[in-house]
């Protein structure tokens, strides 16, 4: 259990640093947020994924000059391998680990079973959660096209992962309901709740690390302002401005279950649409050019 943990520290801190550099790049303008959403796919795969293809492409390849040390776990050939960063560098040897100071194997090996209770509380705690959301959901009325009625929500939501569902409360008004389904059928075609859930069994994982809980917050607020550029892709200027009313009338509920419609920020959001411009075919080409080239130097290793 302490090597085990030895490397997910190890993942944490690779992930603490790439994720501080999302930070900045999702702040620029000028990219859509249904691309700089995806930045977040870095860290999260650095958190869940120890291994990893070396590049010399790398940015890994200039950070291991001063701070990381690349382990080589698997080299078919000459130029194509596969390996770990450390960078805790504690240790002279792996596979089984020997230590630097033999005081570290027991540091790690207590702090392991430390960090194994916290994860397994939180992904109890998640799925209690979960189960009871579904149960009570059992008695919601079907509208037809996979929409449902219940007075168990306050705000609209898509509930479920692999069979999503829309579920209404009581109260919704007539003149927000298409701006409501559009944005939560963007939610389903963009498959926003399995994304969630891959990033809170991340930051589960990682729960000691306060800079996971971080990422998480602002990947959800991200999903939020990504779902809605979908959505508003085809309106026009006096629909996006209904849209926006419809968002304030439904921005009571926040739940880490569930995409819902007031779901996140909503001065952050009410900014983002006022703001709002179309992506040219161009612009998109450019931007997925830019993100597939950001993807590959910071998913890579040194190597």
């Amino acid at each position: 259990m302490g090597e085990v943990f030895y490397w997910i520290f190890n993942m944490s801190l690779t992930a603490s640093f790439f994720g501080l550099l999302v930070l900045p790049l999702r702040k620029l303008k000028r990219i859509p947020r249904r691309f700089s959403v995806l930045l977040w796919i870095v860290p999260f795969v650095r958190m869940c994924v120890p291994i990893g293809l070396n590049s010399p492409y790398s940015l890994m390849s200039f950070l291991s000059r001063f701070t990381t040390k690349t382990v080589t776990v698997y080299q078919p050939t000459e130029n194509v391998g596969f390996s770990m960063m450390n960078s805790v560098m504690a240790a002279d040897a792996y596979f089984p680990i020997t230590y630097k100071v033999p005081i570290f194997s027991r540091v790690f090996a207590s702090a392991a079973w430390v960090w194994l209770t916290g994860s397994a509380v939180i992904l109890i705690t998640l799925i209690r959660v979960y189960v009871k959301t579904t149960r009570e959901l059992r008695g919601a009325k079907a509208l037809g096209s996979n929409v449902y009625r219940s007075e168990k929500v306050r705000s609209p939501a898509v509930y479920g992962v692999f069979r999503p569902r829309i579920v209404l409360p009581e109260c919704c008004g007539k003149e927000a309901l298409r701006y409501i389904l559009l944005h939560e059928r963007a939610h389903i075609r963009r498959k926003d709740n399995l994304w969630r859930l891959f990033g809170l069994f991340a930051a589960a994982v990682h729960w000691f690390n306060p800079l996971a809980w971080l990422f998480l917050k602002l990947f959800l607020t991200d999903l939020e302002l990504a779902c809605d550029e979908t959505a508003l892709s085809g309106l026009s200027d006096g629909e996006r401005r209904g849209y926006a009313r419809a968002l304030l009338s439904g921005a009571e509920n926040k739940s880490a279950v569930a995409s819902a419609f007031g779901g996140a920020d909503l001065r952050t959001r009410i900014s983002h649409i006022v703001t709002y411009r179309r992506v040219t075919a161009a612009s998109a080409t450019g931007f997925a050019a830019l993100l597939a080239a950001l993807l590959y130097t910071t998913l890579t290793n040194a190597g």
